[in-house]
């Protein structure tokens, strides 16, 4: 005679959590336990884990072949979430749990060997894709403050015994409560910078309309103190951006106890940093640091020291804003709508602008040269920032610090939120030529640079994003000739170029 049972589970596509059904089958044959339904080799240790669980809590699998088939079959199964929807469907097949006790629920999470239940990564859309199926969410005590952010009902047990007792009547689990919204971690202030005005007004436009920023300087000239400022003149998250950032880092394993923050992400990863680790991917396609700082500041420090393999990946994402994993069987995407901030010396050494000239002749140029040109076309704001004096030094704080410069953010990405096209920076080309064309003689001056630098069509059009920000910041509804010079000026002139082309435009 077979016994059959079936529970709701869900895979992971990126960032969409997919619907699959757990089916446990207990018939005659030779006693073991099968899984099949393309499951990776944490999912197929999950017989062994169950196995335990059960034997600790005093339940023995009846002699027969268990089969557990995780359908649709041909898609790829990944992780230990599906350790509980196993153990549960195995309970009603056997009859240690109502036959009906399964019917509208989807379960999600790992079990220890003591039957107690583990958190595993991904609660939070796991629990939003059962919301959005009507039924209800089991997961790990853990998990609960994550998953009741999604709303609906969520039950979230400690051990599968207590589950046992929820299903039998015996000892109701409560409804867990959110998760805290927290404050996030303190900002440096911008006070905290000597000198550097012009650095520090690039570093407010960079801001106001999303732009990527490079800061090429010798060493303690303060590059990594201004990027380290930047996520403090950023508004908020909003609630849409709140959901999305909190699910990609539910997904990464990196909210702890369901606690949410409007703090924008900012992620720093070493230079040593692969490809995968920057954009995503390996065993499992994980989002990589590109993905973690969505909505967010992405600063990568010492940028010729990355890997060009790594760095040249990043191209196609800063144009899109998303990131395509493609495997073999299947494909993941996920966000990556970031600001970009970056530092460098000018040459290895560390000389060559502002701090002595470099003596070993084309060091600046082969330093310089490990960045390509896609990769630079793609950042709108590339600014020499000179050393830091002792009388820079010896001045006393700025009057204005973060939160007057975030004040002055928060006014211009109102202008442009209020004009419907987004951010400056991610302005489509028809709403570029319809918010940002600049008066003649700003057309006039574009139009000497784009032929005197040899712009791009991408670098032409991003100098026009910033433009169109600088006017913003200045509460201009046109763009004019002023605008468009500030924007050039952020323009640097690379090791090996034409010197003084930015002097015969202006």
């Amino acid at each position: 005679m077979q016994t059959c049972a079936n529970v709701a589970t869900v895979a992971f596509a990126g960032l969409e959590a997919r619907r699959i059904e757990v089916q446990v089958q207990l018939a005659p044959g030779t006693h073991g336990i099968v899984i099949v339904g393309l499951g990776d080799k944490a999912v197929s240790e999950a017989r062994e884990r169950v196995r335990a669980a059960f034997a600790s809590i005093g339940l023995a699998i009846p002699a027969g072949r268990l089969v557990i088939n995780l359908a649709p079959a041909d898609m790829p199964k990944e992780g230990t979430h599906y350790d509980l929807p196993i153990a549960l469907a195995t309970m009603a097949a056997i009859g240690a749990l109502p036959h009906d006790a399964l019917d509208g629920v989807v379960c999600f999470g790992e079990v220890g060997l003591d039957g107690a239940l583990a958190p595993a990564p991904g609660a939070l859309p796991a629990a939003m894709a059962a919301h959005g199926m009507g039924a209800a969410f089991i997961c790990p005590e853990a998990c609960g403050a994550e998953a009741a952010w999604a709303g609906g009902e969520v039950i979230a047990a400690p051990s599968l015994l207590s589950l046992v007792n929820h299903f039998r009547g015996g000892a109701a689990l409560k409804p867990p409560e959110r998760g805290d919204l927290i404050a996030g971690a303190s900002v440096p202030d911008l006070r905290d910078v000597r000198g550097q005005e012009q650095a520090k007004r690039a570093l407010e436009i960079a801001a106001a309309g999303a732009h990527n920023i490079l800061f090429v300087g010798p060493p303690g000239a303060g590059k990594s103190m201004l990027a380290q400022r930047l996520p403090g003149l950023l508004p908020p998250l909003s609630s849409e951006e709140l959901l999305e950032v909190s699910m990609l880092h539910s997904v990464a394993g990196l909210l702890e106890r369901g606690r949410l923050t409007r703090t924008r992400p900012f992620r720093a990863p070493h230079h040593s940093a692969s490809m995968a680790a920057l954009v995503g991917g390996g065993l499992r396609a994980k989002p990589g640091e590109i993905s973690l700082a969505h909505q967010g500041v992405l600063f990568l420090d010492e940028l010729p020291e990355f890997s060009q393999q790594a760095l040249d990946a990043l191209r196609q994402p800063l144009e899109s804003g998303q990131v395509l994993i493609a495997r073999a069987n299947h494909h993941v995407t996920y966000p990556a709508r970031i600001l970009l901030a970056a530092a460098m010396n000018p040459c290895r050494c560390g000389g060559g602008s502002g701090a002595g000239v470099c003596r070993r002749g084309r060091c600046a140029i082969d330093y310089q040269a490990r960045l390509s040109g896609p990769l630079l076309d793609r950042i709108d704001i590339q600014l020499d920032v000179p050393p830091v004096t002792a009388a820079d030094l010896a001045l006393p704080p700025p009057i204005e610090g973060t939160a007057e410069a975030a004040a002055r953010v928060g006014r211009a990405r109102e202008a442009q939120t209020a004009r419907e096209a987004g951010l400056n920076a991610t302005l489509a080309l028809e709403d570029l030529e319809r918010v940002a064309a600049p008066d003649a003689p700003g057309a006039a001056l574009l139009a000497k640079a784009a032929e005197s630098l040899a712009l791009s069509a991408r670098a032409y059009h991003r100098t026009l994003k910033v433009a169109r920000t600088i006017a913003d910041l200045d509460g201009s509804d046109a763009v004019r000739r002023i605008h468009v010079a500030e924007a050039l000026s952020l323009k640097r002139q690379w090791a090996g170029a034409e010197q003084g082309a930015f002097a015969k435009v202006s």
